[in-house]
């Protein structure tokens, strides 16, 4: 794992100091460096965090990354699956492939069986449906309900021990990576792009 919040000043409370405000050369080189430079041994899947939107970052990963697959994620609200759409639409402009939509703060079923839908409802679908073509596919891979258990976790640092199985939120997790494993290509019988340095 790498993340520039590993670079930042900390204060005695583990809160970092300082902010990262950096632009398009500054992001684009940081992006290229962790992928370039970065040892994360042999990997089955390189997963990149990336902000919201269509901005620097997500235009720099499509053109350093160009055939990755991409993986849209929105909350419920439209204004966020509006955004997301945008999102995928970038994605699919710098070649890479929509692999699904997940979403996230999905409604909350309360012990006493009262649905707390805080966000909305429908707005993975939405995505889903907006980005699918003929050609490409995008299914709805999850929706990732609400979770005090899973945001507490997070908060401690521990979202891997987010195993209860009682908890929607890490049972719905469990989903989506089964069905991100499922869904890749594989690499069997495809040409893979090298170069062969002849020496003098």
């Amino acid at each position: 794992m790498i993340s520039i919040g590993m670079f930042l000043r900390r204060g005695a409370g583990e809160a970092p100091l300082g902010a990262v405000a950096w632009r398009g050369p500054m992001l684009h080189r940081t992006v290229q460096q962790f992928l370039t430079d970065v040892h994360f041994g042999d990997l089955d899947i390189l997963l990149l965090d990336m902000p919201p939107g269509t901005g620097d970052v997500a235009i720099s990963v499509g053109q350093l990354l160009p055939h990755a697959e991409v993986i849209v994620v929105t909350t419920p609200q439209r204004a966020a699956a509006d955004v997301a759409i945008r999102s995928g639409l970038v994605a699919r402009q710098t070649g890479q492939r929509l692999l699904g939509v997940v979403e996230n703060m999905a409604p909350l079923t309360l012990p006493d069986g009262t649905v707390l839908d805080l966000f909305g409802s429908g707005g993975g679908a939405l995505v889903a449906h907006e980005l699918q073509t003929d050609a490409e596919p995008v299914p709805l891979l999850g929706s990732i309900p609400l979770s005090p258990v899973l945001r507490a976790s997070g908060d401690a640092g521990d979202v891997h021990r987010v195993t209860d199985a009682s908890d929607p939120a890490a049972a719905a997790i469990g989903a989506v990576a089964d069905a991100v494993l499922a869904s890749g290509r594989s690499l069997s019988g495809r040409p893979l792009p090298m170069s062969v340095n002849r020496g003098d």
